[in-house]
């Protein structure tokens, strides 16, 4: 007893410096580093001495703070399985239009347990004058979820997430090479006004091998077969990073408001007001655009419970130098 009232101490301490300090800290960004392979195999936590070291970080009791194992579980539900993509995660009744999971707890809760695990906020990203991606701690995440047979499964986020296919994609082309006729009843289609050439969707080898032959110059042949690589779904690379949102000021009542409390949690497309972003630059700027789509594949019904372990990606040690004999 004595010792959980101390973690629960400890927990409120993080979570009033949070609330009361974060909106005047500038975090300094992380460096990059390579994450060891994550673990996939199921943990158990089901004795009462595991369950006693969770300790909830709100009302909804959604966030769960595991101190001695520097690790915090978040308790969500699958609310899409297919379509694209700008949350992995969004608060409940926000944003599942476009995200794979949503959760009912405040974001601020998500945020005060990630510095309780020693993760380091960094910087969300920046537009203007330039693009600067996100920075911050690096973060393993793992998603658990149960069958209807009961058999528990454990997976890397990153599989739950691939390259969107529903979107355009554009290359430059002075003019049609001669003799190039584009069939209207194909995606692709031929812009005179800024000269590019553009295509729509997933393109098949076999419309690939069909285009290729319709012409041997050099900048066309280059287009199609980019279009072709540019249009295999292939899983997310990478990685997250807690950026850390940040918080406005009512210059009326002083009240302080947390950025990622409009549902921008666990992103894979850039937002300023992202807790956790991806670590690249990932557009948000139209559906036409975003990178990312949900793998049908892999992603278990519509209201799945599903819970997400998060924890500080640990650096690789350098591997050993081998000899040269």
């Amino acid at each position: 007893m004595k010792h959980s009232f101390k973690k629960l101490s400890f927990v409120l301490l993080v979570l009033s410096i949070f609330v009361g300090n974060i909106a005047s800290r500038a975090a300094e960004p992380i460096q990059k580093t390579v994450t060891d392979a994550k673990t996939t195999e199921p943990v158990k936590q089901d004795s009462k001495d595991s369950e006693e070291k969770l300790v909830p970080l709100n009302p909804q009791k959604t966030v769960l703070l595991d101190l001695e194992h520097k690790k915090l579980f978040l308790k969500t539900h699958v609310c899409l399985v297919e379509g694209v993509l700008e949350m992995l995660c969004c608060k409940k009744q926000t944003k599942e239009h476009e995200s794979i999971l949503s959760i009912d707890s405040p974001a601020k809760a998500i945020h005060a347990g990630l510095l309780a695990i020693g993760a380091k906020a960094g910087t969300p990203v920046q537009f203007t004058p330039k693009f600067k991606p996100p920075t911050g701690q690096k973060l393993n995440l793992i998603l658990e979820w149960k069958d209807k047979a009961g058999k528990t499964h454990r997976e890397e986020a990153q599989k739950w997430v691939r390259t969107s296919t529903s979107r355009y994609f554009t290359a430059k082309l002075d003019q049609l090479p001669p003799g190039v006729v584009i069939d209207r009843k194909t995606e692709l289609r031929y812009d005179d006004k800024y000269k590019e050439l553009i295509w729509f969707g997933e393109m098949t080898k076999e419309e690939r091998d069909q285009f290729l032959a319709k012409s041997d110059n050099k900048t066309y042949q280059a287009a199609i077969k980019d279009f072709y690589e540019k249009t295999r779904p292939r899983l997310m690379e990478a990685d997250w990073v807690f950026a850390g949102s940040g918080f406005s000021v009512d210059e009326m009542t002083g009240e302080k408001y947390y950025h990622a409390e409009s549902g921008d949690l666990i992103c894979v497309a850039n937002f300023p007001t992202a807790t956790i972003d991806v670590s690249i630059e990932s557009s948000a700027s139209g559906e036409g655009n975003l990178l990312f789509e949900a793998n049908k594949v892999k992603i278990p019904p519509r209201g799945t419970p599903v819970t997400i372990e998060i924890s500080i990606a640990q650096e690789k040690k350098p591997a050993k130098e081998k000899s040269a004999d």
